[in-house]
Protein backbone atom coordinates (compact mmCIF):
# COMPACT_ATOMS: atom_id res chain seq x y z
CA UNK A 1 0.00 0.00 0.00
CA UNK A 2 2.86 2.37 0.82
CA UNK A 3 4.45 1.67 -2.56
CA UNK A 4 1.19 2.62 -4.32
CA UNK A 5 1.02 5.89 -2.38
CA UNK A 6 4.62 6.73 -3.31
CA UNK A 7 3.96 5.96 -6.99
CA UNK A 8 0.83 8.14 -7.01
CA UNK A 9 2.76 10.95 -5.31
CA UNK A 10 5.50 10.78 -7.94
CA UNK A 11 2.92 10.84 -10.73
CA UNK A 12 1.27 13.93 -9.22
CA UNK A 13 4.64 15.68 -8.94
CA UNK A 14 5.32 14.86 -12.59
CA UNK A 15 1.90 16.08 -13.71
CA UNK A 16 2.04 19.36 -11.76
CA UNK A 17 4.16 21.21 -14.37
CA UNK A 18 1.75 20.10 -17.11
CA UNK A 19 -1.15 22.01 -15.56
CA UNK A 20 0.83 25.14 -14.64
CA UNK A 21 0.00 28.46 -16.34
CA UNK A 22 -3.71 27.66 -16.41
CA UNK A 23 -5.72 29.82 -18.79
CA UNK A 24 -9.41 30.47 -18.05
CA UNK A 25 -11.61 27.53 -19.06
CA UNK A 26 -14.59 28.71 -21.12
CA UNK A 27 -16.15 25.27 -21.80
CA UNK A 28 -15.41 21.70 -22.88
CA UNK A 29 -17.23 19.56 -25.40
CA UNK A 30 -17.00 15.76 -25.56
CA UNK A 31 -15.84 14.40 -28.91
CA UNK A 32 -15.42 10.69 -28.05
CA UNK A 33 -17.42 9.00 -25.30
CA UNK A 34 -15.60 6.44 -23.13
CA UNK A 35 -17.49 3.92 -21.01
CA UNK A 36 -15.23 3.55 -17.96
CA UNK A 37 -12.72 6.38 -18.30
CA UNK A 38 -12.82 10.13 -19.05
CA UNK A 39 -14.01 11.16 -22.52
CA UNK A 40 -11.89 12.79 -25.23
CA UNK A 41 -12.83 16.48 -25.33
CA UNK A 42 -12.21 19.80 -26.97
CA UNK A 43 -11.38 22.50 -24.43
CA UNK A 44 -11.89 26.18 -25.17
CA UNK A 45 -9.82 28.59 -23.08
CA UNK A 46 -9.07 32.32 -22.78
CA UNK A 47 -5.75 33.94 -21.93
CA UNK A 48 -5.10 37.66 -21.58
CA UNK A 49 -1.90 38.78 -23.29
CA UNK A 50 0.49 39.33 -20.36
CA UNK A 51 2.41 42.12 -22.15
CA UNK A 52 -0.36 43.85 -24.11
CA UNK A 53 -3.27 45.04 -22.00
CA UNK A 54 -6.59 44.96 -23.85
CA UNK A 55 -6.03 41.77 -25.90
CA UNK A 56 -7.49 38.36 -25.07
CA UNK A 57 -6.82 35.18 -27.05
CA UNK A 58 -9.27 32.29 -27.17
CA UNK A 59 -7.96 28.90 -28.20
CA UNK A 60 -9.41 25.42 -28.54
CA UNK A 61 -7.28 22.30 -28.14
CA UNK A 62 -8.09 18.57 -28.07
CA UNK A 63 -7.71 16.85 -24.71
CA UNK A 64 -7.23 13.10 -24.61
CA UNK A 65 -9.38 11.11 -22.26
CA UNK A 66 -8.94 7.50 -21.26
CA UNK A 67 -6.82 6.51 -18.29
CA UNK A 68 -3.58 7.87 -19.75
CA UNK A 69 -5.23 11.23 -20.37
CA UNK A 70 -6.67 11.27 -16.86
CA UNK A 71 -3.24 10.57 -15.40
CA UNK A 72 -1.63 13.22 -17.61
CA UNK A 73 0.53 10.66 -19.42
CA UNK A 74 -1.03 10.94 -22.89
CA UNK A 75 0.69 13.01 -25.55
CA UNK A 76 -1.89 15.53 -26.69
CA UNK A 77 -2.61 16.19 -30.37
CA UNK A 78 -1.00 19.19 -32.05
CA UNK A 79 -4.25 20.62 -33.43
CA UNK A 80 -5.30 24.05 -32.13
CA UNK A 81 -7.43 26.97 -33.22
CA UNK A 82 -6.97 30.59 -32.18
CA UNK A 83 -8.98 33.83 -32.13
CA UNK A 84 -7.57 36.96 -30.49
CA UNK A 85 -9.62 40.12 -29.92
CA UNK A 86 -9.24 43.63 -28.62
CA UNK A 87 -11.28 43.74 -25.39
CA UNK A 88 -10.28 47.19 -24.15
CA UNK A 89 -7.84 50.01 -24.80
CA UNK A 90 -4.51 48.54 -25.94
CA UNK A 91 -1.55 49.44 -23.77
CA UNK A 92 1.89 47.88 -24.16
CA UNK A 93 3.53 47.06 -20.83
CA UNK A 94 7.08 46.86 -22.19
CA UNK A 95 9.13 46.70 -25.40
CA UNK A 96 8.82 43.30 -27.13
CA UNK A 97 10.55 41.28 -29.82
CA UNK A 98 8.86 40.18 -33.05
CA UNK A 99 7.62 36.61 -32.48
CA UNK A 100 7.85 36.86 -28.67
CA UNK A 101 5.98 34.25 -26.65
CA UNK A 102 2.69 35.39 -25.11
CA UNK A 103 1.69 31.99 -23.65
CA UNK A 104 3.12 28.49 -23.42
CA UNK A 105 1.71 25.22 -22.14
CA UNK A 106 3.02 21.66 -22.07
CA UNK A 107 1.10 19.15 -24.17
CA UNK A 108 2.96 16.06 -22.93
CA UNK A 109 5.10 15.17 -19.93
CA UNK A 110 8.41 16.11 -21.53
CA UNK A 111 8.55 16.56 -25.27
CA UNK A 112 5.68 18.67 -26.60
CA UNK A 113 4.78 22.31 -25.96
CA UNK A 114 2.04 24.56 -27.35
CA UNK A 115 2.94 28.23 -27.79
CA UNK A 116 1.15 31.44 -28.66
CA UNK A 117 3.53 34.04 -30.06
CA UNK A 118 2.87 37.61 -31.18
CA UNK A 119 4.19 39.93 -33.83
CA UNK A 120 3.45 43.30 -35.37
CA UNK A 121 2.34 44.24 -38.88
CA UNK A 122 3.53 47.87 -38.79
CA UNK A 123 2.06 48.80 -42.19
CA UNK A 124 -1.48 48.06 -40.94
CA UNK A 125 -0.88 48.59 -37.17
CA UNK A 126 -2.11 45.06 -36.42
CA UNK A 127 -0.99 42.59 -33.77
CA UNK A 128 -0.65 39.10 -35.24
CA UNK A 129 -0.84 36.00 -33.03
CA UNK A 130 0.24 32.47 -34.00
CA UNK A 131 -0.49 29.24 -32.11
CA UNK A 132 1.62 26.15 -32.81
CA UNK A 133 3.02 23.06 -31.15
CA UNK A 134 6.65 22.04 -31.09
CA UNK A 135 8.55 18.96 -30.00
CA UNK A 136 12.18 18.62 -29.00
CA UNK A 137 12.97 16.56 -32.10
CA UNK A 138 10.18 17.25 -34.58
CA UNK A 139 7.65 20.08 -34.61
CA UNK A 140 4.19 20.10 -36.10
CA UNK A 141 2.91 22.12 -39.05
CA UNK A 142 -0.49 22.38 -37.31
CA UNK A 143 -1.08 26.06 -36.54
CA UNK A 144 -3.59 28.88 -36.51
CA UNK A 145 -3.22 32.65 -36.86
CA UNK A 146 -5.30 35.55 -35.58
CA UNK A 147 -4.97 39.30 -36.12
CA UNK A 148 -6.00 42.18 -33.83
CA UNK A 149 -6.22 45.60 -35.48
CA UNK A 150 -5.31 48.24 -32.89
CA UNK A 151 -8.33 50.55 -32.75
CA UNK A 152 -9.30 53.49 -30.54
CA UNK A 153 -11.35 52.30 -27.57
CA UNK A 154 -13.44 55.23 -26.45
CA UNK A 155 -10.35 57.40 -26.25
CA UNK A 156 -9.68 60.78 -27.78
CA UNK A 157 -5.98 60.01 -28.24
CA UNK A 158 -4.86 57.95 -31.25
CA UNK A 159 -4.26 54.24 -30.57
CA UNK A 160 -0.78 52.88 -29.84
CA UNK A 161 1.42 51.90 -32.77
CA UNK A 162 2.68 48.33 -32.47
CA UNK A 163 5.85 49.27 -34.39
CA UNK A 164 6.82 51.53 -31.45
CA UNK A 165 6.67 48.58 -29.04
CA UNK A 166 7.64 45.48 -31.03
CA UNK A 167 11.12 45.41 -32.57
CA UNK A 168 11.21 44.46 -36.24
Amino acid sequence: MRRLAVCLGLILLTIAPVVADNPDLIFKKTTVWKLLSPDHKLGTYAIDDPDVEGVTCYFTVPEKGGWTGWLGLAEELSNASLACRQVGPIKFKRKLEQGAEAFSQRRSLIFKRMQIVRGCDPKRNVLVYLIYTDKIIEGSPENSTSAVPISPWGETTPPAKCADWIAQ
